[in-house]
């Protein structure tokens, strides 16, 4: 079999927190009734005029400021002409040979955890969104919402810098967590606010020509994103060393199959005949614009990523997730100004992210959470202290999660305080040497291995209430004989 190199560009379509969409006033509010949110100009009435939403142009070029993109002061609107059902005009309006910004860099971690890579920006370009057809599962027929139809898009798209489906992952995990702090975007993937198109080729080994591709569409999460790409590399591989040819072409990604399926021949640019619309004036941003908004940059992701390294003394690898998503992050700070930041990560990372996950799906949200940061800060206080020890800790941590209580007053009332009374923990560990006299002549015949298990028969007598310091202290002195 020929070894081969995965070649890889994403197309990553943003959909702008704006209040209206792009062109007119109708809102972009997710879940209405079907096509409640349309009105002559995203419904595509002819002698309807569009007029630009400022608050998208604001939006985009943060996205260009962000990635390090050159922001075009002038840009233009162009007609990208196809026909669908879900578009009513006939023509997408998009940008193509002036876009918003353009040449710019997102640098990600690469899958070894130890070294960066750079992957290139070509352009980041405005455009309205389509609106959906829902097909019938029971009948011959299909409908369409146009609620979705004029919803400010950015579309990002890199150079063909990945070369496997974990760099691509990498990669949108980055420009997701830019997006979300910017608040440019709701992040809610569920809802396609933040999807992608793979395009992906194979080509052989040490080759510098790209081979043929195909553009996997509208893939909505990064797991999805992961096993398509897989998938699609195995079957170009497959196709190659059989001696059959590459078809350019848009697949679907199954994710219930794990397979893509073709779905149309792939459209060039000349395809679909891009003209500048008619109905809209060049873009212009002032250099005055510019400087603002560069000045109004918040903190972003690997910032902030560093900042809690330096804080934690974490790997950056552990602590990536702390700073994917900005309420996260913040959620992690209010609790780290209030307890020791290390331990409050490894509570983040370990029991919190167990049982959020064992109540949600999805991409980890502080505002689905009952416990509050006060509260985890106050867990690792009461560890810390002596209160309840760290296993109490763990096997309580669920029921404070879904509860929302504080924890002390949550271990006084269950009565699940430690218990660091010498006398009490002396005749614990007093009884449990009595009961294991085997134990204890191998322990003092050279097996002190045997010293957990000691620990663990007074944990289990006290019923996890012991303090383990104490108890350790008692055994050491007792074994010893």
């Amino acid at each position: 079999m020929a070894a081969y190199e995965a070649v890889i560009g994403l197309e990553v379509h943003v959909r702008l927190a704006t209040h209206s969409k792009l062109f007119c006033s109708c809102p972009t509010t997710f879940g209405q009734p079907p096509n409640t949110n349309v009105c002559e100009v995203c419904a595509g009435m002819p002698g309807a005029l569009p007029t630009l939403n400022r608050q998208a142009v604001r939006f985009a070029a943060l996205v260009g400021l962000a990635t390090g993109c050159v922001v075009n002061t002038r840009s233009l609107f162009a007609r990208k002409n196809y026909f669908y059902p879900d578009l009513p005009a006939g023509y997408q309006i998009s940008q193509f040979e002036l876009p918003v910004c353009e040449q710019g860099h997102l640098d990600i971690r690469k899958p070894d955890g130890r070294e960066t890579k750079r992957i290139g920006i070509t352009r980041i370009h405005m455009e309205n969104d389509a609106g959906k057809n829902i097909h019938a599962q029971d009948k011959n027929v299909s409908y369409v919402d146009l609620n979705r139809a004029g919803t400010p898009l950015v579309e990002i798209v890199s150079e063909p810098d990945m070369r496997s489906a974990a760099e691509a992952v990498a990669y949108l995990k980055a420009l997701y967590g830019i997006v979300t702090y910017l608040g440019v975007c709701d992040g809610n993937m569920e809802e396609g606010s933040f999807r992608c198109d793979a395009n992906v080729s194979i080509r052989p080994a040490g080759s510098a020509a790209f081979g043929t591709r195909t553009e996997t569409k509208n893939l909505n999460s990064f797991r999805n994103v992961q096993r398509a790409i897989e998938y699609e590399i195995a079957r170009q591989q497959d196709r190659l060393d059989d001696e059959n040819s590459i078809v350019q072409e848009t697949r679907l990604y199954d994710a219930v199959k794990n397979c893509t399926v073709s779905m149309r021949s792939k459209e060039d640019s000349h395809d679909y005949r891009y003209f500048p619309d008619p109905d809209l004036l060049p873009v212009e941003i002032s250099e005055k614009e510019l400087s603002q908004w560069r000045a109004a940059l918040p903190e972003l992701p690997h910032a902030r990523l560093a900042r809690f390294v330096e804080l934690t003394g974490l790997p950056e690898a552990d602590l990536e997730i702390l700073a994917q998503r900005p309420s996260i992050a913040d959620f992690f700070e209010v609790a780290a100004a209030k307890a020791d930041p290390r331990k409050v990560a490894n509570y983040m990372l370990g029991p919190l992210l167990r049982a959020h996950n064992a109540q949600f799906a999805g991409i980890p949200e502080p505002s689905q959470w009952a416990m509050k940061p006060e509260a985890l800060a106050e867990l690792v206080r009461i560890v810390d202290k002596g209160v309840i020890s760290a296993k109490i800790a763990n096997d309580i941590f669920a029921d404070l999660f879904m509860s929302g209580a504080m924890p002390e007053a949550w271990v006084t009332e269950k009565g699940l305080g430690q218990i660091s009374d010498p006398s009490a923990l002396e005749d614990a560990v007093d009884a449990v040497i009595a009961a294991n006299p085997a134990e204890v002549a191998a322990y003092r015949s050279g097996k002190t291995k045997l010293l957990s298990f000691f620990v663990g028969q007074v944990m289990r007598a006290t019923k996890g209430k012991a303090n383990p310091a104490l108890v350790n202290d008692f055994l050491s002195k007792k074994l010893a004989g």
